[in-house]
């Protein structure tokens, strides 16, 4: 249930004391809101009544408590069951909501998988990222695609389990590279029998779950067994496999780590906080990887790792042991909700000795290090964005700054992109891009058009404006920028158009004034060109990325789909019967018909939309 304290034209203060008489002393959650309705803060209790009072009753506050609890207009409690069920519905809320006075830890992107295909006779070990809906297994989380991509390359070198698309698999003729180098067997042109491929993948899939040592044991009874039956070419690539297999065990396993086990360290310096954690499965080392959460004012590191471990733990797989660097508030809840959620004790641990203590310590290093680049980074990003200030006369440094950029090859696939960058650097959650259609191919003019209608089209209808809108290009971009801002009714937004210099040497652009019509040339030494240089190349960057993936989708889709009657299994077919679309081409209606399935009518559609 919720209960709700109105905001009211005679009441304009918050009457804190007042609310809290009213509170129940249930475990539950709180939302504080200010006069525009934001959301401030939400914060569990397992005593409502004793928690909210803290905020009110209180004599003196800290400065970060004092100043959020001065613009709250309007507070909301929901009741829970139990502090875990609080806990929960506090990580929900502060991830979906991103509260202003919260921790908030900014991981949009999943984490990758390996992924195992079942149900069929040669399954495939593949990079996965996203909903785990396929049949088969998942392997991971893996802490970044490197890690990933590491995995995949030693099991194709140890297991040679196939790793292509089912598309690609499905219609080759002849063994591919990856057979050549010794990396595949070649189940496509069936090398290899199902049941020896099948053996393959369950070695490969043993190793996955972290058990080295069965799988190096039953290569080696297989290969005593082949020489035993004279057989001394097995013998020999089974002795190669085990040896291959003991060295990697050997550079991988890690002493004193336990099974399952995450090493999280937390360091705080100049209002910015980093969370380094060392990921362990199957005591083997995945990697590490850096994290650096929201913070308010004020916040301690036992904040940070609580609301770190709860946002971060609560939908996805929680090893049974959590290594701290700090103790946490609530940690026995903490620890009871992530069981509940694993379906298996999991225990935090703030003090550890031995081996542990040496993780730990490598874990603070990790996050010391982070952070001093990151305040490094963010020292030299302020600094560019104070010059850029002074170079286009703005009262106060812009706070979000947009970059357009096209992208297309002769006119083909024209993809427009828009990043946006801020005073902490790119801000990728906010990246759009616009694939344009209904346009000539190859008018710049009119891909930047279309693209600045369908972003500012959104600033009308409420949606966030940036301070600065950059155009990577000379007077004609900018032009049509400005008729779009016009036709839309859009003002106050500061038009630049970025325009390459002489000979197109970085340090030499030319930055075009909308407003006024000037030109300014900062030269190689300005910061703020340096930033301007740097929004217009994340553009491009992003804008030609999307141009590729659009253009390799559209050049990969076979001309065989846009014949009435040709499905998956008959293109399949005929793909595999010529050996490609080439030999489809070159096929007469008499050949056609031989394929299975292609009938005189079927096969007259085909050579008539293949010779038009």
């Amino acid at each position: 249930m919720d209960h709700t304290e109105p905001l009211s034209s005679e009441t304009p203060v918050f009457d804190g004391k007042s609310f809290v008489r009213n509170l129940t002393t249930s475990p539950g959650v709180y939302r504080y809101f200010d006069a525009d309705g934001e959301l401030l803060y939400v914060g569990k209790a397992a005593n409502l009544k004793k928690r909210v009072g803290s905020y009110f009753l209180k004599p003196r506050m800290e400065p970060r408590i004092a100043a959020m609890v001065s613009q709250i207009a309007h507070a909301q409690v929901t009741l829970t069951r139990t502090a875990g069920e609080a806990l929960l519905l506090e990580s929900q809320l502060i991830k979906t909501l991103k509260p202003r006075y919260n921790i908030v830890l900014r991981d949009d992107k999943s984490y990758p998988y390996i992924y195992l295909s079942g149900n069929e006779d040669y399954p495939r070990l593949a990079f996965h990222r996203g909903a785990k809906t396929g049949p088969g297994r998942y392997f991971g989380p893996y802490p970044s695609t490197f890690a990933v991509r590491e995995s995949l390359g030693l099991m194709q070198k140890l297991f040679k389990v196939r790793q292509c698309e089912d598309s690609y698999f499905r219609n080759r003729s002849r063994p591919c590279l990856q057979h050549q180098i010794g990396r595949c067997s070649a189940p496509c042109v069936r090398l290899i029998d199902v049941e020896e491929y099948r053996s393959d993948v369950r070695h490969a899939e043993m190793f996955l779950e972290g058990r080295s040592s069965a799988v190096i044991d039953e290569l080696a009874s297989s290969m005593e067994k082949a020489s035993m039956s004279l057989n001394f070419e097995r013998a020999a690539a089974l002795r190669d496999q085990v040896a291959a297999l003991r060295r990697l065990q050997a550079q991988h396993f890690v002493q004193g780590a336990s099974a399952d086990m995450d090493v999280i360290a937390c360091c705080m310096e100049g209002g910015m906080a980093c969370v380094s954690v060392l990921f362990f499965r199957n005591g083997v080392s995945l990697g590490s990887r850096d994290f650096f959460p929201r913070l308010p004012m004020d916040a301690e590191i036992g904040d940070v790792l609580a609301q770190f471990i709860a946002q971060y733990y609560l939908d996805r797989q929680v090893p049974r042991e959590l290594v701290l660097s700090d103790p946490v508030e609530d940690a026995d809840v903490l620890a009871g909700v992530l069981s509940e959620h694993a379906g298996y004790a999991v225990t935090l641990k703030p003090s550890v000795r031995g081996e542990r203590a040496r993780f730990l310590e490598m874990a603070q290093r990790n996050a010391s290090a982070a952070l001093t680049s990151r305040l490094a980074s963010r020292h030299t990003l302020l600094a560019r964005f104070d010059d850029l200030k002074k170079v286009l006369d703005l009262p106060e440094s812009p706070r979000r700054i947009e970059c357009f950029d096209i992208s297309h090859t002769r006119g083909e696939a024209t993809v427009a992109s828009c990043v946006v960058f801020g005073p902490e650097g790119p801000e990728k959650s906010h990246y759009r891009r616009f694939n344009i259609a209904g346009i000539t191919p190859g008018d710049d003019y009119a891909a930047m058009h279309q693209a600045l209608t369908r972003r500012f089209r959104k600033v009308v209808e409420g949606g966030v404006r940036p301070d600065i809108l950059l155009i990577d290009g000379g007077t004609g971009q900018v032009g049509q920028a400005l008729d779009v801002l016009r036709e839309l009714g859009v003002e106050g937004i500061r038009v630049i158009g970025v325009a390459k210099g002489p000979g197109r040497r970085a340090g030499e652009e030319t930055l075009v004034l909308a407003d006024t019509g000037r030109t300014l040339h900062p030269g190689s030494a300005s910061p703020a060109l340096h930033l301007v240089a740097a929004v217009r190349d994340e553009a491009h960057r992003f804008a030609i990325s999307g141009h590729r993936r659009r253009r390799e989708a559209a050049r990969e889709r076979s001309t065989l789909e846009d014949v009435a009657g040709i499905g998956a299994r008959r293109r399949a077919a005929l793909l595999k019967a010529f050996g490609g679309l080439p030999g489809v081409e070159a096929a007469g209606v008499e050949e056609l018909m031989t394929v299975k399935g292609i009938d005189r009518g079927l096969a007259e559609r085909i050579y008539a939309m293949l010779h038009p």
